[in-house]
């Protein structure tokens, strides 16, 4: 029963492998498990996962992954061309000598440049030879005991390395070179690097890293990662990227899109949609590097003096401060506004960042001192007054650790006199300090006047944070940006109001379209006082499904401005009802919807996904049973399950406390998603768009499937199974989840029963 266990599972991995949406996947090192073999323990005998009636009638053989003590890979692409290098370190924990296989496939069209194991700290590089010649060399040196390294074509792109021996308690270290030519679609380059088998792997993988340099003789716009958090640096035809991570296992592949335009206003798009149904699209814009044309600005600094700022928090706002006043462009000019009883001017006028005024201004930071109160609403309007008709972008930036205790008081009021002396549109951008902030009053006048809200808690550099985000908002290009998507008929964008756009950023927009065809998008915008238009052509297709994490990624933008307006505006039961309705299609966790543990595993502990909009982090218990705010998930259902009363709708009405703060970041970062929120646990899976539930009876259930919906039965590895995947390839990722699994394709429900 384990062997046919351990075949199954390394089966249903291959299967991933070989699916179309899966056609490539990293370096895996399968073993014959020693003590398994039999008394004549001939590791030349061992099993061979690619010869099916081999392992099918092997009755001493079992097949298990060797842990990944390390997986680096280095990525340079010019003009198009890939070359990527593997370096990987396998461990053997076991107590004797094991011969491994290396399984990797390629994308299509890639070359081998070169192949590697390390034998005793030296570097050996492999020859790739005729099939049988390399497989009757490999067999003679097994058994001569020397350490052969054989690469061998086994189709659809796929080939595989046996490294023999690795000695008992050491590590094996495997190297692979090999080019390819990047796919382009519309403007637009995609590099894969597999990472997704690493989930195989039977331990935590100490160290994950993917180092990309990208070369172009035409300018670089946009870069951005589907798939992982990324770190950029981008200059005019160069630019890095980098991936890394500790002690995990990764599940999904790496994906890199990058443009390249020689137009100043790099826009390109990403469509993704399923037949008959509506479409879903992605937009990136970036402007890459024109300092040359950057909008110069006028800004004024509003700080927060009350009491409560004084020791580290007055240190590090007045250091902010200065940063951001040493940064300013020559063009611009500023203004400073400290308030606690009162609002105080530094000047009753805007100042040109010149070195003397700069030098004086620094004057009255060092004279700064803290008083009792907390007047919010002198201090806006204050500062906006200070504005005059000049062109060019128009900021404030508003920093306060506290609620208004002086002069106008009460929120809604606030809030509408900042819009009533705003008729210049003056951006409005908030940083909320500590945990006694009014959330609702920070988000609702950053989003009124457009602008965004940063908090930082106690435990953050306020110095740090300030500057980085004066740093992304310096060098505005363009400002009042709206968009035209010509022919094609576009609905729920996010964001729904379009920031401006910085020298050096990306801003990315996601939202549905309906009909399709070829139009001209053309992104509207003000440059230094003009207003310009930037274009470009593309194909809103009918029945593309190549891009599957647009979908997710756009209902993640949904859910945060939903949430966001609940917070905002007060309870709504039809918006409460959509958010409900979105998390459990597409698997993301909001406000309204936690996972829970049955009683018999945890009969008091409540359990919720990492990284939820509630900004919870609980442990997430395996084999926990899901329940969505006292509602059943879609064929979930256990007497088991703890009893779940709705969330407290006093829950959106908090103001200030960790809690309220923590929510706000959360719903903030959910509305500005660039990737598609993590689930942690093994009770929620996510292949392509869909969305798979544990039940209690170990089925994996597609979201869409509702309790006595008729279903097809297929028993796993039977004939009819085989010919299955055989007729319809696409549905090996649906089975290569489990053994249990039901799923909808093409109207049809099916079921994998063992």
């Amino acid at each position: 029963m384990k062997n046919k266990f351990l075949f199954g599972t390394l089966f249903a991995a291959c299967l991933l492998l070989c699916s179309q949406n899966q056609t490539f996947a990293d370096g895996l090192m399968v073993v014959a498990v020693p003590g398994t073999w039999g008394s004549t323990h001939n590791p030349a005998h061992a099993i061979d996962p690619f010869l099916w009636n081999d392992a099918q009638q092997s009755t001493d053989s079992s097949i298990e992954g060797l842990p990944v003590k390390y997986h680096k890979v280095t990525v340079t692409i010019t003009n198009g061309v890939a070359t990527t290098s593997v370096d990987e370190v396998f461990k053997n924990p076991y107590d004797t000598t094991i011969e491994g296989m290396y399984i990797f496939p390629l994308p299509d069209d890639a070359t081998v440049t070169n192949f590697s194991i390390y034998v005793d700290g030296k570097k050996i590089s492999g020859e790739i030879l005729d099939k049988e010649k390399a497989r009757q060399e490999y067999q003679n040196m097994v058994r001569k005991m020397q350490n052969p390294a054989l690469l061998e074509y086994v189709g659809r792109n796929m080939f595989r390395v046996k490294v023999y021996p690795i000695p008992a308690k050491s590590e094996k270290r495997v190297e692979l070179v090999y080019q390819q030519i990047i796919p382009f679609d519309h403007g637009i380059y995609t590099y894969t690097y597999p990472l997704d088998t690493e989930r195989f792997s039977p331990t935590m993988i100490d160290e994950v890293r993917i180092d990309t340099t990208i070369q172009s003789e035409i300018p670089l716009k946009n870069i951005y990662s589907s798939t992982h958090p990324i770190i950029t640096r981008i200059n005019e035809k160069e630019c890095t990227a980098r991936y890394e991570a500790s002690n995990v296992k990764p599940d999904k592949n790496f994906v890199l899109h990058y443009t390249v335009s020689e137009k100043d206003i790099g826009i390109n798009v990403l469509t993704y949609q399923e037949a008959n149904e509506n479409g879903y699209f992605m937009m990136l814009v970036s402007p890459g590097q024109l300092k040359e044309q950057t909008v110069h600005k006028d800004i004024v600094f509003v700080v927060d003096l009350s009491g409560s700022m004084s020791g580290k928090n007055i240190r590090q706002s007045t250091d902010a401060l200065r940063f951001c006043l040493s940064h300013l462009n020559k063009e611009d000019r500023f203004g400073i506004v400290t308030f606690a009883n009162t609002a105080i001017p530094y000047k009753a006028n805007l100042q040109t960042a010149s070195a003397e005024n700069l030098a004086d201004a620094n004057v009255f930071i060092d004279a700064m001192h803290t008083e009792r109160l907390t007047n919010i609403n002198d201090a806006l309007l204050t500062a906006l007054r200070m504005f005059d008709d000049r062109n060019g972008q128009k900021t404030v930036l508003f920093l306060t650790d506290g609620d208004a205790t002086a002069g106008e008081i009460n929120t809604p009021k606030i809030i509408n006199n900042v819009d009533s002396a705003n008729a210049q549109k003056i951006r409005l951008f908030v940083f909320g300090l500590g945990e006694n902030v009014n959330t609702i009053l920070l988000d609702k006048l950053s989003e009124d006047n457009r602008g965004s809200s940063e908090y930082v808690l106690p435990e953050e550099n306020i110095e740090s944070k300030i500057s980085d985000f004066f740093k992304k908002i310096s060098e505005p290009v363009i400002t009042d940006t709206e968009l035209d998507f010509g022919s094609i008929k576009v609905s729920e964008v996010y964001p729904v109001t379009l920031p401006d756009i910085f020298n050096g950023s990306q801003l990315i927009i996601l939202g549905r379209y309906t009909n399709y065809g070829e139009t001209t998008v053309t992104l509207k915008g003000n440059v230094n006082g003009k207003r310009k238009e930037f274009s470009c052509l593309h194909e809103f297709k009918n029945n593309a499904v190549k891009n599957d994490f647009i979908p997710r990624l756009w209902a993640a933008r949904k859910i945060g401005y939903l949430t966001n307006q609940v917070r905002l505006n007060g309870e709504n039961a039809e918006i409460s009802d959509e958010i409900k309705a979105i998390s459990k299609q597409y698997g993301i966790m909001s406000q309204y919807t936690s996972l829970y543990v049955a009683p018999s595993q945890n009969s008091s502990q409540q359990n919720s996904f990492a990284g939820n909009s509630l900004g919870i982090d609980r442990g997430i218990s395996k084999g926990a049973s899901v329940r969505l705010s006292g509602e059943l998930l879609h064929g979930v259902s256990s007497d088991a399950l703890l009893q779940v009363a709705p969330i407290d709708s006093a829950l959106s009405l908090q103001t200030s406390g960790r809690s309220a703060v923590l929510q706000a970041i959360a719903t903030s970062q959910l509305q500005s998603a660039a990737l598609v929120p993590a689930v942690a646990s093994e009770n929620v899976r996510q292949i392509g768009t869909k969305t798979f539930y544990q039940r209690d009876d170990g089925y994996l259930v597609d979201a869409e499937y509702k309790e006595g919906t008729p279903v097809k039965d297929i028993k796993y590895m039977s004939t009819e199974f085989l010919e299955l995947l055989k007729n319809k390839p696409e549905l090996a990722k649906y089975i290569a989840l489990s053994r249990k699994v039901i799923f909808v394709f093409q109207n049809q429900f099916y079921r994998i029963i063992e």
